[in-house]
């Protein structure tokens, strides 16, 4: 029979003719057949299979040895036996190379056909030692796949036990060795099927025997963490992954991060040619294992290896997303990278040039997924855009190619760069100890307080909340100066884009620090911020001065205007390129522009009703409390009619006055005193009435009227004509206690409003027996500061006597012209708390809320400012009465317009930024009894239809974005930031290095309502609730 049939293959005969005679050779495998004819049949066949010149002779081999095999088992049984299998592994067949994949196919056909031999057995044996071997020779992908196949078939020829682990590594690493050099669609396909069965048999060996799983892991990363220069491992590892448990990333990735015995180098290569897997069709996880390794990195501070895999891999990320079977994957690992580069746009623009093609490629290719993947990679760009504002050669073409398409609101922006940056506490990596010394979930940098320097502290964060008065702070140009502006805008800055979770402001307190402060005591914050605001408007009056005596060039201002980046000097640059020229041309400072207003005080002698008046400018009002109250048996002073009735008490700021006549009691030295009365509590409001209310002069202080040429009882009234952008108000709450000599603490509650009515006059000048103007170009003189507190001081008259002025002094204006007023409502922005009993002791902190006053529809208080000014005319406002709306309690958190209210209050105490409710600001001092307000800062609020103060819309005064970081503050704080990098990647290292022995608690960054808002000390301050008992709790 083997000699027919070897004709028969040989022969000249047409293919239907051989299949009709193989056939018959086949259907004679049922009848009987002697042993030598069937051991010559099974080497025939054996022949045509391994050695068959096509195809058609392999198959009549297979199907021969098929039949003759079923039905003489015995004979084929003592044919295919161990040693003809170990002699087909180890030496091939006859020419074929052992390494032949036809051989593998060869045995897989006879195991099928012996599988229910007991000899089978010890074929199994043999196969497990020699696939071991086969693996260790790095077999090529065709061999390995069909090896796969066969252990998949028979799972008893796989290695056990050492043997299983051994073969797991050895396998891993025979895929390292895989590469396809194919270009051809059919060749790319087979190659991934062939990885595909691999990593299956590997996917099949973990399930069966999970201790096999973790070498496994171990091996991988060995192999891509190599730096041998000679081996690059293989993509097709990237097949490996989706059979890896998910659950299994945290523990993989802490272990692989925290391993000390892995060097920078190696993790560096590992996590690149981890990113070059994105390229690896049909795998699934990879974009989830090299996020997890990338936040396990940023969570232990190796922010090195995180910035050199950046900038080496990132354009080789963005060019996955123009292939659609791995774009997804690649759009989330780029997310992630560009994203968490937050300290310089560096790894941004290396695509930024690529943007524009791949946005018309997606707009114009037809797949269904297409346009959904473009709004997520849009989004993605507009984040980037937002965090690296002021390149728009760059950005333009960009703009213009995503016009169309939705922008993501600002909030969110913010909220998913703070989210993404390295050292952001909501990385899930990041141990309690190490998320401390990341940013707060606010997104907002705190300050350090660098030794009793709280009072600095709270005033810069109030400032930097004022959102026009930062964003025309950072708007200037003031490249290569050196000023207290300069030092500002880079501070505003810092505190904009640092990464850090607070900021040192050391240059800045050197620079603005006043020359009687003494450093490390406590101080004023009030007097610090007057000095601030005068030193500023000063330096720039000064550069005013300088650049009006310079030689006029007729297109320096153009040139300023319109090209930033031109070579100007910083007095040509001081006002902001986003002023407008008739801003520019009222001479007045970007201080005076924003904290200016001006005060007319009036003096109406009351024998000839004559006038004198005297307009004056302030930046702040110092509201006083009325003294009248102090001891509780003293006779109650009635103020004017409008006045509400309130028990006040307290002096000026700093004031050495000897006691109004009719204060029979002194005032005793207890600092804790706390009036008992059950009037209402007092209002800001109330206090500003009190400091707008008309004064009697009389007896001591009388006023000399010059044309009744002597003194003459009087009435001095004081009347707003011009309302700052920004009211400041500062309450002043130390009063002089001349028996014990000390700078007592008033501990009254005070009402604080979100919104407030000022009411303002229309700046027309009455005829006057005498008149003088001051000049408006200084701000808050020691002088008017004087005048000031003296206006303050409370007059004594009759009750009879006070209304009977009263009226004669409205008379005199309604005869002369009456002035009209003006209600301008104000929203709350700022409150700076002082927490304490006297002003030698305690700590400043602040509260604040992003207010732009251009943009109504953010600020639940505009929505009642604008109906209570459709339903009041301005002739219902009376010309001393400051009005304001209240909020109840139960409302604190949910004005209109405002979903997220209840955040968008901002705690800042020294280095800690928590969220808190408007409800915790008017609610401190009742949970708190020695926090009490002390400075507030209030925006004024523009009404639909309205244009007050002489047109501020139209003179630029508020900006609706912040403006792009000006290329020398961007670098500075790209400098910084990487410096800050290092510094925690430094840390962590010695800390690593140090045995963990000792434990430490941390307390997270939670809501202020529980808590005193914290201590102030040379460590640094904002720490936690310190407590009132803690003795740093009294020291700045």
């Amino acid at each position: 029979m083997d000699k027919i049939l070897e004709g028969l293959v040989s022969s000249d005969h047409s293919v239907p003719v051989k299949k009709a005679i193989v056939k018959k050779v086949v259907e004679a495998a049922e009848k009987e057949v002697t042993e030598e004819q069937c051991q010559a049949l099974f080497t025939l066949t054996t022949r045509l299979i391994l050695l068959g010149e096509d195809a058609f002779q392999k198959q009549i081999g297979f199907q021969v040895l098929e039949a003759y095999a079923r039905y003489h088992r015995p004979e084929f049984e003592h044919f295919f036996n161990k040693d003809f299998v170990l002699s087909l592994l180890q030496q091939g067949y006859v020419q074929l190379d052992r390494k032949d994949p036809a051989i593998i196919d060869y045995i897989h056909c006879c195991l099928r056909l012996l599988i229910s031999c007991p000899s089978v057995l010890e074929i199994f044996g043999v196969i497990q030692v020699e696939v071991l071997r086969m693996v260790c020779e790095r077999p090529e992908p065709a061999l390995c796949a069909r090896l796969s196949t066969l252990l998949s078939d028979f799972v008893q020829c796989i290695p056990r036990d050492k043997s299983g682990v051994l073969f797991c590594q050895q396998l891993v690493r025979t895929i390292s060795y895989f590469h396809c050099f194919a270009n051809q669609e059919r060749e790319l396909r087979e190659y991934v099927g062939q990885v595909t069965k691999v990593s299956t048999l590997l996917q099949n060996i973990w399930k069966n025997d999970p201790a096999t799983l973790l070498p496994s892991l171990q091996e991988v990363f060995a192999i891509i963490s190599s730096t041998d220069p000679s081996f690059d491992p293989s993509i097709a590892l990237a097949s490996l992954v989706q059979h890896i448990p998910v659950q299994m990333i945290t523990v993989l990735i802490k272990s692989l991060t925290t391993d000390q015995n892995v060097r920078d180098a190696s993790m560096t290569k590992a996590l690149c040619r981890m990113i070059d897997w994105l390229s690896w069709p049909l795998a699934h996880h990879i974009d989830t294992w090299v996020i997890a390794l990338l936040k396990g990195l940023a969570a232990v501070q190796k922010f090195t290896i995180l910035i050199d895999v950046t900038l080496l891999k990132i354009e080789l990320v963005f060019s996955r997303l123009w292939y659609p079977i791995v774009r997804q994957g690649a759009l989330t690992v780029l997310s992630h990278m560009l994203l968490s580069f937050q300290h310089s746009p560096e790894a941004f623009h290396l695509v930024v040039p690529h943007v524009v093609h791949l946005v018309q490629s997606l707009r114009t290719d037809g797949l269904p997924t297409s346009k959904a993947f473009l709004l997520q990679f849009t989004e993605l760009i507009h984040c980037m855009m937002y965090q690296y504002s002021g390149f728009p050669d760059l950005y333009d073409h960009i703009l213009e190619a995503v016009k169309d398409l939705p922008k993501p609101a600002e909030d969110k922006i913010k909220l998913v760069l703070n989210q993404s940056a390295w050292t952001s506490q909501s990385n899930s990596f990041a141990s309690g100890l190490q998320r401390q010394a990341g940013k707060s979930e606010t997104g907002k940098t705190g300050l350090v307080n660098l030794g009793n320097t709280c009072y600095m502290n709270s005033i810069i964060q109030t400032l930097f909340m004022a959102t026009d008065f930062r964003r025309h702070v950072l708007s200037l140009h003031l490249n290569g100066s050196n000023t207290l502006m300069k030092k500002l805008q880079l501070l505003f800055a810092f505190l904009a884009h640092t990464q850090r979770a607070a900021y040192a402001p050391r240059n800045f307190l050197e620079a603005s620090r006043p020359p009687w402060f003494n450093v490390g005591s406590q101080q004023d914050c009030s007097e610090y911020l007057r000095f601030l605001l005068d030193r500023l408007h000063e330096e720039e009056k000064t550069l005013q001065v300088l650049e009006s005596a310079k030689p006029k060039v007729p297109s320096l201002t153009d040139t300023s205007s319109n090209d930033p980046a031109g070579p100007a000097s910083a007095e040509e640059h001081e006002e902001s390129h986003l002023t407008s020229p008739e801003t520019k041309s009222d001479g007045r400072t970007l201080i005076e522009r924003m904290f200016g207003g001006k005060l007319i005080t009036g003096i109406r002698c009351m024998q000839c009703n004559c006038i004198s008046e005297k307009e004056e400018p302030f930046t702040d009002l110092s509201l006083a409390f009325c003294p009248s109250a102090i001891p509780q048996d003293s006779p109650q002073l009635q103020g004017p009619s409008e006045e509400p009735k309130v028990l006040c008490q307290g002096s000026v700021n700093g004031g050495s006055e000897v006691p109004e006549p009719g204060l029979a009691k002194a005032p005793t030295c207890n600092v804790n005193f706390v009036p008992v009365t059950n009037e209402p509590p007092l209002s800001v409001p109330d206090l500003v009435n009190y400091f707008l209310a008309p004064e009697i002069l009389d007896e001591d202080n009388a006023y000399f009227c010059e044309k009744c040429s002597s003194l003459q009882r009087a009435e001095r009234t004081m009347k707003v004509v011009s309302a700052p952008e920004y009211l400041i108000l500062t309450l002043l709450r130390f009063a002089y206690d001349a028996k014990c000599h000390i700078r007592r603490k008033i501990l009254d509650n005070v009402t604080i409003p979100p919104l407030m009515r000022l009411p303002v006059h229309a700046s027309s000048m009455p005829a006057q027996c005498s008149s003088s103007t001051s000049s408006p170009l200084q701000v808050d003189s020691p002088e008017s500061s004087e005048n000031l507190a003296k206006k303050l001081k409370p007059s004594q008259r009759d009750e009879e006597e006070e209304e009977k002025a009263r009226i004669d002094g409205v008379e005199e204006i309604n005869r002369v012209g009456e002035m009209p007023v003006q209600s301008v409502p104000y929203v709350l922005s700022s409150v700076v708390m002082h927490s304490g009993i006297s002003s030698e002791s305690g700590h400043y902190y602040s509260y604040g809320r992003n207010i732009n006053g251009a943009d109504g529809t953010q600020h639940p208080a505009n929505h009642f400012a604008i109906k209570e000014e459709t339903g009041n005319s301005q002739g219902d406002c009376s010309l001393s009465t400051c009005s304001a709306l209240s909020v109840p309690p139960e409302q604190g958190d949910k004005l209109p317009n405002s979903g997220q209210e209840a955040r968008d209050w901002l705690l800042f105490n020294d280095s800690r930024v928590t969220f808190t409710s408007f409800q915790s600001v008017q609610n401190i001092t009742n949970r708190f009894p020695k926090d009490t307000a002390y400075v507030l800062m209030y925006r004024k609020q523009e009404l639909p239809g309205q244009n007050l103060n002489g047109g501020l819309m139209a003179n630029g005064m508020r900006v609706s974005a912040e403006p792009p970081l000006q290329k020398e503050l961007l670098d500075a704080i790209i400098k910084d930031n990487k410096l800050y990098l290092q510094e925690q990647e430094l840390n962590a290292r010695t800390q690593a290095l140090q045995a963990p022995s000792s434990s430490c608690s941390f307390r997270p960054n939670g809501s202020d309502d529980n808590n005193p808002p914290g201590s102030c000390g040379p460590s640094g301050g904002g720490g936690g609730g310190g407590g009132f008992n803690t003795i740093s709790r009294l020291v700045f």
